[in-house]
C-alpha cells in the first residue's frame, strides 16, 4: 500500500512536473564552451551528484560519458543535455565489472574517468585502476588507501598516527569484546557496522559503563563477527558537519563544508577552518589523488573530531551548480581551494522538502528553505532530468519493487533510488 501511495502521489504531481518542464524547454540554452577534445567518464549515473560533475565538464567543453549498472538503467541522467552517451555496466560486485569498464574506456575513447561511487562501489572502483590506468587518468585512490579510508577503525587509526583529532574508538569483532571495553566514566558510545549499512546506521543506541548488561544484549543482536567487524565509538555531542573534498597528489583542489545529519538532503556552505585544516592536513600526509568525504562533529567545547572518511563523492558537490571552474579542479592542478561562489544558493530536492511541509511540524523552516535555496536535479537549461528522475527513475524502482514484494525504507531522490536492508 506504501508503494501504491508513493506511485499515487508522483503522478498526482507529473502535469505540473511536465509543465515547468516543458517552459523551460522552450527557452535557449545556454552555449558551453568549444569542445576541448577530452571525454570523461562518470559513473553512478543514478545519483544527482553524477548530474553535476556532468553538467560542470559538459559546461566546460568536455565530452561526457555516463553509466550505471541496469538496475537504474531508466535513470533521467541519461537524458541529460549534458551527457553525449550512456552505458549500462555489471554491478561493481559482479566479476566483469572492471573489464566492463575498461572496455568502456577504449570504445569510447575515455580520457578521465571519475568514479561517482556508491559505498558498495568504492572498493571496486580501486581495484580497476591496475586495468585503466594505462587507459586514462583515474581520479580515485588505489585499493590500498580505499580501503583504508573505507575502514572506520583503519581510518580512526590512521588519524591518529597524525595527531589529528578523533573520537575514542575500538574495533570490535565479537558481541563479548563488549563485555571487557573499558567504557571511559561518563561518556556514551555507539556501535557502528563497518560495512556499508544503509537502514542500521540511523541506530545510535548509546552504551556507556552504567548499563553493562544492556551494552551486551544489545551488541549480541547486531553481525558482529571477524568477517563482519563493527566499531564501538564515543558518542560526541554537538553539531555535525560533511566535506566533500576532490584531491590531486595530496593537494586539495575542491571543498564544501556544510552542517550535516542522519540523512541530509540540504547543503550550504559553511566556513569552518579547524575543518578546513583537519581534512588538508590528513589529504597532505596521504599524498592520495582522489574523492575523500569526510564526516565531523563540533564539540561544545569547539574541539572538531573526524567521525569517518568516505572515499568517494559527496552530494555537497551539488553546491557548486554555478560555479564554472569545477571542471577544471578536476583535471588540473590549482594553486588555490576552489569553493563554493557565495552567491551559490543553498541546495535540496524539492520532493523532501514537500515530504516536509506534510509531515513536519516545521513548516515555516521548510519554506524558508524552498524559497531561499534551488532544487539540486532541476536546471532551466537542462530540464529533463528533473521530470523524468521523479516521473521515470523513482515510479520504474517502486513498479520493481512492487513485483518483488521488498521491503524499502525511504525514497532518496538525492541518490535516486529506494532504501532498503542490504541494499547498494
Amino acid at each position: 500500500m506504501r508503494t501504491a501511495g508513493a506511485l499515487g502521489a508522483l503522478l498526482l504531481t507529473l502535469p505540473i512536473d511536465a509543465a515547468v518542464v516543458g517552459v523551460a524547454l522552450l527557452r535557449r540554452r545556454p552555449a558551453a564552451a568549444a569542445p576541448s577534445g577530452r571525454t570523461v567518464l562518470v559513473t553512478g549515473g543514478k545519483m544527482t551528484k553524477a548530474l553535476s560533475l556532468a553538467r560542470a565538464f559538459h559546461l566546460a567543453g568536455h565530452r561526457v560519458v555516463l553509466a550505471e549498472s541496469a538496475k537504474y538503467r531508466y535513470t533521467g541522467h541519461r537524458f541529460s543535455r549534458a551527457v553525449d552517451s550512456f552505458h549500462c555496466i555489471p554491478e561493481p560486485t559482479e566479476p566483469g565489472y572492471a573489464r566492463a569498464l575498461l572496455e568502456l574506456v577504449e570504445h569510447e575513447r575515455v580520457d578521465v574517468f571519475v568514479p561517482v561511487a556508491s559505498p558498495a562501489a568504492s572498493i571496486h572502483d580501486a581495484a580497476a585502476m591496475t586495468l585503466l590506468d594505462e587507459q586514462c587518468e583515474v581520479i580515485h585512490g588505489n585499493a590500498e588507501v580505499v580501503g583504508m579510508l573505507d575502514d572506520k577503525s583503519a581510518f580512526s587509526a590512521a588519524a591518529t598516527g597524525l595527531g589529528l583529532s578523533v573520537p575514542h574508538w575500538a574495533r570490535i569483532t565479537d558481541a563479548e569484546q563488549i563485555a571487557s571495553f573499558d567504557f571511559r566514566a561518563g561518556r556514551e558510545y555507539i556501535l557502528k557496522r563497518i560495512a556499508y549499512n544503509p537502514v542500521g546506521r540511523m541506530d545510535l543506541t548509546r552504551l556507556s559503563a552504567q548499563t553493562p548488561e544492556k551494552n551486551l544484549a544489545f551488541a549480541r543482536t547486531l553481525s558482529i563477527s571477524d568477517s563482519d567487524p563493527w566499531i564501538l565509538q564515543e558518542f560526541i555531542s554537538g553539531q555535525e558537519y560533511c566535506t566533500h573534498g576532490t584531491v590531486r597528489s595530496g593537494a586539495l583542489q575542491v571543498y564544501g563544508c556544510c552542517e550535516s545529519s542522519a540523512f541530509q538532503v540540504n547543503y550550504a556552505m559553511v566556513d569552518k577552518p579547524d575543518i578546513l585544516a583537519w581534512v588538508q592536513t590528513f589529504v597532505g600526509a596521504l599524498g592520495v589523488t582522489g574523492q575523500l568525504s569526510f564526516d565531523f562533529i563540533e564539540a561544545a567545547d569547539g574541539q572538531v573530531y573526524a567521525i569517518e572518511c568516505n572515499p568517494r563523492t559527496h552530494s555537497a558537490i551539488t553546491m557548486f551548480y554555478n560555479h564554472p571552474g569545477l571542471a577544471g579542479a578536476y583535471l588540473e592542478t590549482a594553486d588555490d581551494v576552489l569553493v563554493p561562489k557565495p552567491e551559490a544558493k543553498p541546495t535540496y530536492w524539492i520532493y523532501h522538502e514537500l515530504w516536509g511541509l506534510v509531515t513536519r511540524s516545521s513548516r515555516r523552516d521548510r519554506l524558508r528553505v524552498i524559497t531561499g535555496g534551488t532544487d539540486a536535479i532541476y536546471a532551466q537549461w537542462d530540464p529533463l532530468p528533473y521530470l523524468l528522475v521523479h516521473h521515470l527513475q523513482v515510479p520504474s524502482l517502486l513498479l520493481k519493487n512492487l513485483r518483488s514484494g521488498r521491503e524499502w525504507t525511504r525514497i532518496d531522490f538525492n541518490i535516486g533510488k529506494l532504501v532498503e536492508t542490504g541494499g547498494d
